[in-house]
């Protein structure tokens, strides 16, 4: 069932970057997107429609979108976590949304401070009003392979969620393992439960790298026929609300994976790889300013 096409889905501006302590400025973002673009890429997660005093780092939003290349050839969805960052987005000129629950109930509380039942009843008028608009709502779920606050989540839990997701319109439907703990036979346990209910081309999965075990969960959930792959230029991310959470796997390393095994991927590697290099410098030099500013404040007392 391994596919012969994969969609990668770039989180690196929006789930990357909303974890980075240094601020990065708007134009460093739209040059990283074209960079992105330039690359093959043709879903790229533009920003997201949360309040700047929660994520300061997406505060620029409304700049984002607004400076966007218009073309019909790449796809700019955006996170939406309440109706109001929804029509915000919409406003901004979002063609498609994102909305995120858990499969945790701790998670869910300590991320967005509500029940995952709660935060159903959060989205169902996003997607509602998505319908009316026509604009595509993709729904992510984290903690689906473990938790920082439960450990262990039981497969059945991640089904419901992904079930409630999925009926209640949501095209795609994200598999996050927020805190990196899964491993390859976990991985394929899982697609193989959610996808009894829900076709296998509408699952994508999400893996952060914690313990380097993200390209072999990425490779065993294929062999299952996946093929919407979330991944994170530079591997740049982690999860503001999972102690522990390492960044997402690294695009550029499971594009040059796909191209290993003969898959196409649309994407140009050494393009990719530029873009890697482009936001990383920039990381890394301001962090390093960072450092060497807190020295001489200190030195200077």
């Amino acid at each position: 069932m391994m596919p012969d096409k994969a969609n990668i889905v770039e989180v690196g501006l929006r789930d990357g970057l909303q974890n980075e302590t240094v601020s990065v400025p708007t134009e460093i973002k739209l040059q990283l997107i074209e960079m992105l673009i330039d690359s093959g890429l043709t879903t790229i997660e533009a920003t997201s429609f949360v309040s700047p005093k929660w994520v300061p780092q997406m505060a620029d939003h409304n700049e984002v979108m607004a400076a966007l290349p218009q073309t019909d050839k790449v796809n700019f969805p955006v996170l939406t976590p309440n109706i109001k960052g929804f029509e915000n987005a919409v406003a901004a000129g979002a063609k498609e949304v994102a909305v995120f629950a858990a499969a945790s109930e701790s998670f869910s509380q300590k991320n967005i401070n509500c029940s995952i039942e709660e935060s159903f009843q959060r989205f169902e008028p996003i997607i509602q009003a998505a319908k009316q608009n026509n604009i595509k709502v993709r729904g992510y779920i984290s903690c689906v392979l473990g938790c920082p606050y439960e450990g262990d989540i039981e497969v059945t839990k991640v089904k419901a969620v992904a079930d409630h997701l999925y009926q209640a319109g949501c095209y795609q439907i994200s598999l996050g393992d927020t805190i990196g703990v899964g491993t390859p036979e976990k991985a394929k346990s899982l697609i193989e439960v959610v996808a009894k209910d829900i076709p296998v081309e509408n699952i994508a999965v999400h893996f952060h790298d914690t313990y380097g075990q993200a390209l072999a969960n990425i490779y065993a959930c294929m062999q299952l026929g996946v093929n919407n792959i979330d991944s994170s230029i530079g591997g740049l991310g982690g999860c503001p609300y999972a102690k522990g959470a390492s960044g997402n796997v690294a695009t550029e390393d499971v594009v040059y994976m796909l191209h290993g095994m003969g898959i196409d991927s649309g994407i140009d590697l050494d393009k990719l790889v530029n873009a890697s290099h482009y936001i990383s410098q920039f990381l890394n030099r301001e962090n390093n300013s960072k450092v060497s500013r807190a020295i001489l404040a200190k030195q200077k007392k």
